[in-house]
């Protein structure tokens, strides 16, 4: 028998049962007799037959299955996220598709229109900001969609974070009361509304605070890679700085591996701050202080409202804040 045209009615048959007997069966259903389930399991084991879950969910109107959009699976940021969300997934039964949008505006829209043609019950993306064109394809979509670390401005879908901008004025805070006068902010693309509005706000809240001048020349844009944080050592070096607030981990190890290549002491001449707290902060040495986010957390909770939404149960809160700590890590002083 060809292993992939074997159905639920070719398993019925060879078990001399009904296909509803099957189908409980398949489905973890109690009310099957033990010695029915058994011969069951084993013409199931034999066939090698595997459930439809497409057909499944055409009779159901259901999948069981949840889309991920994220911008780029290799950053540990969101790799911890998914992790998070998969976690909770598989404690709720729900199957993840992740899809990589390679944090392009273009492919974020295809990759979603994708999912749901897949007939997927819900999606969460991960993405750096929410373009027109997406939030037109979250209007039109009826399925659930849930942002992890990701900020709608417009507070049109539920999401999970951390107060971005409170969590960077503390981080700012604390490298000014150090002594540091001149401190750069280093960040993804400040169309991105985390960087642009949340954490920009929050350095800017800092200096004011701390009576210092808020200069352009010290504000960076940059993609979150290793070798972009070495590239940028030179200039932030010229630009006088004393300290960095980096919003990105990996861009945080790339800054610190070139100021150590250019005989910068680590925190005695240069203090830095990383945004995540990934276990790239971790291992860096010396060891880099960050904001701690529960990065697993913001995944698994994003999930969990997700299922509450797919199941139409009653939301609490659409919008969801977690706690963040700063870790001093080696590279304060």
């Amino acid at each position: 028998m060809d292993k992939q045209t074997i159905t639920i009615y070719d398993v019925a048959r060879e078990a001399n049962v009904s296909m509803a007997t099957v189908s409980r069966v398949v489905n973890g259903n109690p009310n099957v007799k033990p010695a029915t389930r058994k011969k069951v399991l084993e013409v199931i084991d034999r066939l090698d037959y595997r459930p439809n879950a497409v057909a499944r969910g055409l009779a159901s109107k259901k999948t069981t299955t949840v889309g991920v959009i994220i911008p780029d699976i290799s950053n540990l940021y969101f790799s911890s996220l998914a992790r998070g969300i998969d976690d909770v997934a598989t404690m709720y039964k729900y199957n993840i598709i992740l899809a990589n949008s390679d944090g392009d505006d273009q492919k974020e829209v295809q990759v979603l229109n994708t999912l749901l043609a897949k007939q997927v019950d819900g999606v969460i993306f991960m993405g750096h900001h929410i373009t027109d064109e997406i939030r037109g394809e979250f209007s039109r979509s009826k399925t659930p969609i849930v942002l992890a670390g990701t900020i709608d401005p417009d507070n049109q879908v539920g999401s999970v974070n951390i107060d971005y901008l409170k969590a960077t004025q503390d981080a700012v805070d604390l490298l000014i009361k150090d002594g540091n006068k001149k401190i750069a902010f280093i960040s993804g693309a400040l169309i991105d509304p985390i960087n642009g509005q949340e954490r920009l706000e929050g350095y800017k809240n800092a200096l004011e605070a701390n009576k210092l001048h808020y200069s352009e020349a010290l504000i960076f844009e940059s993609k979150y890679t290793f070798k972009d944080g070495q590239k940028l050592t030179e200039r932030v070096m010229n630009s006088g700085a004393d300290a960095a607030f980096v919003v990105d981990d990996e861009l945080a190890l790339g800054l610190l591996d070139g100021l150590l290549d250019a005989g910068v002491k680590i925190p005695e001449d240069f203090e830095i701050i990383a945004g995540n707290h990934s276990i790239l902060t971790e291992i860096a040495r010396p060891e880099i202080a960050s904001i701690k986010q529960p990065l697993y957390d913001i995944g698994a909770v994003a999930m969990r409202l997700l299922t509450k939404l797919m199941n139409k149960e009653d939301i609490e809160e659409k919008d969801v804040i977690l706690p963040y700590s700063i870790d001093r890590g080696e590279s304060t002083k």
